[in-house]
């Protein structure tokens, strides 16, 4: 059976690149992300689903770019930025990202910490030892291990969709706002927008994807499965992200729109709705919290590493790498140390790292799209016409959220008297 026997070469192809765009892809939905879905759902209902379409799309588009990158050059963005634009401009992006990554790497623990107080479980019992997991898990693993575990990892993802579906929200609503824009110009929903694109399409997830690609030693003759992976991870992503939001407006929206404090409290709001649907949407956020907590350390380590020509890599043992290792511990460390910090406002700090994740977005993206375009960089793999007006269009938008935020936060008196009623 030829037909049979080329699907199955299809599918071993496809397996053997797995990993890197998926993994990626999903991790987005962090502690910070299902936050920030959750918070949209609470206190906007279905209105913010309209996002996922175009965020989605801004982020097939941005993966794809680093996942080409990786699989041409077999240089990591870091790499490529100290290489193509010096050193100075490589230490200005790798500090940025240092400070955002920081607040991510906080987020989760603090997402730890929030879905096993729900048990109920001490943070100063949950994140230290959930510290020590992902730091055992890195450090003593090869990259084939550490990938497995990832993606296995991934599946847990399927709780919020099961605890969506026994919210029972208005179905109609939410797919009709997905396809209905809707703009509102006053700071807290424009800061939800922002939010949105900034943990949905984050700048880590750049440079740990061309990382990954790179250690996984894909080239050119795999990237076209490799491409497959990546836009199939982004839209689950998406459709995660969406029964988060669906989940959260169904059961906190409709009994009265509120802002909420925490990923917890929304789990928390799904109580009386039944003990399945809380128990699997608080399930998930601490899955997803783990899952993040040993990605976004490990993804600054490459950035930082890889931008100073350090010795970089999962597969390097601690002392052929210590800078590397000594850096995704020191990030952990801290990053759970400050969640047990009494009377931290944890809350704003993840806002503020989601918020941030969007206004240093669009350097990102610019970065990427001057590298991908540069033919001696990429030879014929660079972008085309239509595809770099897509890109180039992708960029103006984050751009223009990020100044539209900062504007509504300078400038009060742009903000309108009265919230306009949602429709």
């Amino acid at each position: 059976m030829p037909l049979l026997k080329g699907l199955r070469g299809r599918a071993a192809a496809f397996l053997a690149v797995l990993g890197p765009g998926f993994i990626t892809a999903m991790v987005d939905n962090d502690a910070g992300g299902i936050f920030t879905y959750s918070e949209a759902g609470a206190r906007w209902g279905y209105v913010p689903l309209w996002t996922l379409i175009p965020i989605t799309l801004l982020l097939v588009v941005n993966q794809e770019m680093c996942a080409r990158m990786g699989a041409v050059t077999g240089k990591g963005l870091s790499d490529l930025i100290r290489e193509e634009f010096g050193l100075r401009m490589t230490v200005v992006v790798m500090g940025l990202l240092l400070v955002v990554n920081f607040t991510n790497v906080a987020a989760n623990f603090a997402g730890i910490a929030g879905a096993m107080e729900l048990l109920p479980v001490s943070r100063y019992i949950s994140v230290p030892l959930g510290a020590v997991l992902v730091w055992g898990l890195v450090v003593k693993g090869t990259y084939q291990s550490v990938e497995k575990v990832f993606l296995v990892a991934s599946g847990f993802y399927v709780a919020y969709v099961v605890s969506a579906i026994l919210v029972g929200p208005d179905w109609d609503a939410a797919l009709a706002s997905t396809v209905r824009p809707v703009l509102l110009p006053n700071l807290p929903y424009v800061t939800v927008l922002v939010g949105l694109v900034g943990t949905s399409v984050a700048p880590w997830m750049q440079f740990y994807l061309q990382a990954a690609v790179v250690e996984k030693g894909i080239d050119t003759t795999q990237y076209r499965d490799t491409r497959i992976e990546v836009v199939v991870g982004c839209i689950v992503m998406a459709a995660v992200a969406f029964f988060i939001i669906v989940a959260c407006a169904g059961a906190i929206w409709e009994n009265g729109p509120r802002p909420i404090q925490s990923a917890a409290e929304a789990a928390e709001a799904l109580r009386p709705l039944g003990g399945s649907a809380y128990a699997l949407f608080a399930g998930g956020l601490l899955c997803a919290s783990l899952f993040a907590a040993s990605i976004l350390p490990l993804s600054t380590a490459y950035t930082v590493c890889e931008g100073l020509g350090l010795e970089s890599g999962v597969d390097n043992d601690f002392d052929e790498a210590p800078s590397f290792y000594w850096l995704y511990t020191l990030l952990i460390a801290f990053g759970a140390g400050v969640v047990l910090i009494p009377g931290l406002p944890i809350v704003p700090m993840i806002l503020l790292s989601q918020v941030l994740n969007g206004v240093l977005l669009p350097v990102v993206m610019v970065i990427v799209l001057v590298l991908v375009n540069r033919r001696e960089l990429m030879h014929e793999w660079t972008n085309g016409p239509l595809y770099n007006v897509l890109a180039w269009a992708s960029a103006a938008v984050t751009v223009a959220l990020a100044v539209t935020l900062a504007a509504l936060t300078l400038l009060p008196a742009l903000q309108p008297a009265a919230v306009p009623s949602l429709p």
